[in-house]
């Protein structure tokens, strides 16, 4: 069970990083001024809270069940 609570947490970290990836290139294509991009900005700065989180009790995880990942 703990081997797959990890497994998903990687591919939850991956997903972040992908919805990151798709708001980075909605907010290349707008004025940095607007309305929208500003929304865009509060969620990509949301979602990198995210990852960063994930990535410490992914961290954490690992530690306590000894188990070499690569964010460790």
């Amino acid at each position: 069970m703990s081997h797959k609570l990890i497994e998903y947490m990687k591919l939850h970290l991956i997903s972040l990083m992908q919805d990151m990836e798709a708001l980075e290139t909605q907010m290349e294509q707008l004025d940095m001024n607007s309305k929208d991009f500003i929304e865009l900005d509060f969620e990509f700065n949301n979602l990198s809270g995210q990852t960063i989180a994930t990535r410490h009790l992914m961290s954490v995880a690992s530690d306590i069940l000894g188990i070499q990942t690569e964010e460790n």
